[in-house]
């Protein structure tokens, strides 16, 4: 079975981060992708034992998407460890399971050893801005205020948990950009046996049909990524448990965005160009989920899903 991290509150939010709220700007950027997109959903249901959470706070950052009180002063997520909550009282969290996939169960066995959960907890999805008046003084809007931090809390716990295993944001984005960059140029090489140490098996599977139709199209594929990326954000952060007993039996997913300059041109068999321009930069904006283990020794960030724009 597979265990995930969701939380609760009881109450909402204090007077102290009423007089703090203020509104966010919604930034404009544009882009499309060559790639098909495939993607699918998933249920869960099941409660898990109480965890005394009260300790984690978190803030993202020049998010149109984010509560009104966060500051804009950068584009990142923070998660930190305060001395308490004040605002929230009577966090706490369950789990829920679903099944795990066929190929990373051993039937039988006492322990279960997995490479993956197979699929993407939550996949990040914007959230409508709603005006002011209507956050406050509603009780629609006392209960999406109540949704929204309770969607960033379960980031937070997820950051501070990885902060435990060594995490370091910049060193992550550098690293999550080479991924990008490599699966990215592999893919429009369509090669298949380099990409599969990269993704994981249900993105590698995603990732062969979509060359496979690629190829049915288009005979040849051009496409260069200009220069470095022209922003990285952590939009979301989730932690799935593999084990009821053992809360350390991890994996987290954090889904990032990237805003990056492309060239991209596709031919048909007779050299005819029938998509794109290689001579021509296109600001594209992808929304791509990375996995890790947090208790396989020697574990890597794979790509497990990507989100459509």
């Amino acid at each position: 079975m597979i265990y995930l991290f969701p939380f609760r509150t009881k109450h909402l939010i204090s007077d102290d981060i009423l007089s703090r709220c203020s509104s966010l700007s919604d930034p404009k950027c544009w882009g499309s992708s060559f790639f098909y997109r495939q993607y699918s959903k998933y249920g869960w249901n099941t409660q898990f034992p109480q965890m005394n959470l009260r300790n984690i706070s978190s803030c993202v950052t020049k998010d149109p998407d984010g509560l009104p009180w966060t500051s804009g002063d950068k584009f990142i997520l923070r998660a930190t460890m305060a001395a308490g909550l004040p605002s929230i009282t009577n966090v706490r969290s369950f789990a829920t399971q679903a099944k795990a996939p066929a190929q990373a169960r051993q039937m039988g066995a006492l322990q279960v050893s997995m490479l993956s959960p197979g699929f993407v907890y939550e996949p990040y999805a914007p959230r409508e801005k709603i005006p002011f008046w209507k956050r406050w003084f509603t009780r629609s809007g006392w209960r999406r205020t109540e949704e929204d931090v309770i969607l960033e809390l379960k980031s937070a716990y997820a950051i501070a948990k990885l902060r435990k295993t060594g995490y370091n944001k910049h060193k992550f984005y550098n690293e999550a950009f080479d991924l990008y960059k490599e699966i990215s140029t592999l893919v429009a090489q369509g090669n298949k046996t380099s990409l599969r140490k990269l993704v994981t098996e249900k993105m590698y599977s995603a990732l062969k049909n979509e060359i496979k139709l690629r190829e049915s199209k288009w005979s040849k594929l051009d496409w260069e990524l200009v220069g470095p990326a022209v922003k990285i954000r952590t939009l979301r952060a989730r932690l799935i448990g593999v084990d009821r007993n053992d809360l350390s039996k991890v994996f987290v997913q954090l889904t990032l965005e990237f805003l990056t300059k492309q060239k991209f041109e596709a031919c048909d068999a007779t050299g005819n160009v029938v998509a794109g321009d290689k001579d021509k930069e296109v600001l594209v904006r992808e929304i791509w989920v990375f996995e890790k283990s947090l208790f396989h020794p020697g574990a890597s960030w794979r790509l497990c899903g990507r989100i459509n724009t």
